[in-house]
């Protein structure tokens, strides 16, 4: 804990992000940082609260509370305020291979669960935890730590998102020669390509690559497994194989007009933008603009929020972002009970900017897309919806119904298509031979990680399905304790 009376002295308080007119003009984190004397009083705030569950990790009637990774607050919030950074710092370790990232993109679960949050406001683990890695690397305690033995065994891991690098990270840890494969140009997966440069630097991601690639980790790019180099060659050269490879099909939206030109996925338009900034600073144009258009994006998550604050950034001419889900409440409501993280209404970056900028949140809530219609040259031009209110079916089920005189046609020269993911491509798991759950993903039960062939592990949105950046290096460590012991007959890995 903090300071025992701390959370009744001191009030919540957050750095106040970049002003939303002055941050859309650039690409550059939209985040600011609160002074020293500042952070330690907010984790002053940690209180004594007994049975703390902002480390729990559990799931609650469906429902996630705590930290996936178990990390434990309270002991490094009581840290900071005694001014103990390196301590701190190496208990922020020993549950989190990459605080630097959930730091900044993690939708911080252990305040879902704080119990100061029960009756007030929530520690500020989230920047506490982002302060204390930032500060590590900035004051050159982030150096890199080879293991001191080698097992001579040989690991490859596919895919270098979070759950692959997390993977990796560990088992070299434990004395594994590994290496990672991926198929982009660059090492990050949707940690590169999939979160625009505003919400996370890639001279962050890069940072942490090099770091590794220091410690004896090998990467390799442009080098797709499954195509590049046949799957069977990784189970000859290795002694292990762990599957990162991520749950990348998008879902579609098979309405009539689909084909027309300007209807893309939003992992094209994110992927492409992030690649033509970090390769010319968007001078080759090799990208997907928004600038002067009609911008639909379809999808209200983070990775619809994402399109909404790169559109903005190309100077689109206008964007709405269309939610076929109602709004969320602006409380808790009773079947979303403490310590649950909350599902309330929240106005993220992307929502404030556009805000800022033409006077609205541009987002609609309960509104179906029925059709995309093109100008003559096949381009889209229009998105037609119409509004729907949920209803419980024969079956007992929330199902939309559409409301009667609720059309409406929208101006759209691009369309973004951002409704989460399906599951993990084919190719790969086909020549493995690997099984899969219903739900297209790779079958390996949860702790053990183990796939149906031999030496073959998965982890991360490959197993589980679309999820957090927190949930992916949970399971790339979990994966990579359970491959250690598959290889060794025993793990010293947590």
């Amino acid at each position: 804990m903090g300071k025992p009376t701390g959370f009744m002295e001191y009030q919540r308080e957050l750095a106040a992000n970049r002003e939303p007119l002055e941050r859309v003009k650039d690409w550059q984190e939209f985040y600011n940082r609160l002074p020293e004397e500042k952070l330690i009083k907010q984790a002053a705030r940690c209180m004594d609260c007994g049975t703390p569950f902002c480390h729990s990790g559990m799931i609650i009637n469906g429902m996630a509370s705590g930290c996936p990774n178990h990390n434990v607050p309270s002991e490094w919030n009581d840290l900071v305020y005694r001014g103990l950074w390196q301590e701190a710092l190496k208990r922020l370790l020993k549950t989190n291979n990459f605080p630097e990232f959930t730091g900044r993109v993690c939708p911080a679960l252990c305040e879902g669960a704080c119990t100061a949050g029960l009756v007030g406001a929530p520690v500020t683990i989230k920047s506490i935890e982002c302060a204390i890695i930032d500060r590590a690397f900035a004051e050159g305690w982030m150096v890199p730590q080879p293991p001191a033995q080698r097992t001579g065994k040989r690991v490859a891991v596919v895919g270098s998102g979070p759950a692959g690098l997390a993977c990796a990270a560990q088992l070299n840890k434990a004395g594994h020669w590994v290496t990672v494969f991926e198929r982009a140009d660059r090492i990050g997966g949707l940690l590169m390509y999939g979160i625009p440069n505003m919400k996370l630097d890639k001279r962050i991601v890069q940072r942490r690559v090099d770091l590794m690639a220091a410690e004896g980790v090998t990467f390799v790019t442009n080098t797709e497994v499954g195509k590049d180099v046949p799957a069977e060659q990784l189970l000859k050269e290795f002694d292990a194989v762990v599957l990162c490879g991520g749950a990348t099909k998008p879902r579609d939206l098979p309405v009539e007009g689909r084909s027309l030109k300007g209807i893309h996925f939003a992992v094209e338009f994110l992927g492409a933008n992030t690649k033509s900034l970090l390769d010319s600073n968007h001078r080759d144009g090799n990208f997907i603009s928004a600038a002067g258009k009609d911008v639909i994006v379809i999808g209200g998550g983070d990775t619809g929020t994402d399109c909404v604050g790169t559109a903005l950034r190309h100077q689109c001419r206008s964007v709405v972002q269309l939610e076929i889900m109602p709004q969320l409440p602006l409380q808790r409501t009773p079947d979303n009970p403490w310590p649950q993280y909350p599902r309330i209404h929240k106005v993220d970056y992307g929502q404030q900017e556009a805000a800022a900028l033409y006077g609205e949140d541009p987002r609609q809530y309960c509104i179906m897309t029925k059709r995309f219609v093109g100008d003559d040259q096949g381009h889209v031009k229009e998105v037609h919806t119409v509004n729907v209110e949920w209803i419980k079916n024969d079956q007992g089920r929330f199902a939309p119904r559409e409301i009667p005189g609720t059309e409406k046609v929208w101006p759209a020269q691009l369309v973004l298509l951002a409704m989460g993911f399906v599951g993990p491509e084919d190719t790969l798991l086909d020549q493995l031979g690997v099984e899969r759950d219903p739900s297209t993903n790779v079958r390996a039960e949860y702790g053990k990680f183990a796939t149906n062939v031999p030496g073959v592990f998965a982890a991360g949105d490959m197993r589980r399905g679309q999820s957090l950046v927190i949930w992916a290096i949970n399971e790339g460590r979990g994966a990579a304790r359970e491959c250690d012991r598959y290889l060794m007959g025993f793990t010293n890995l947590p």
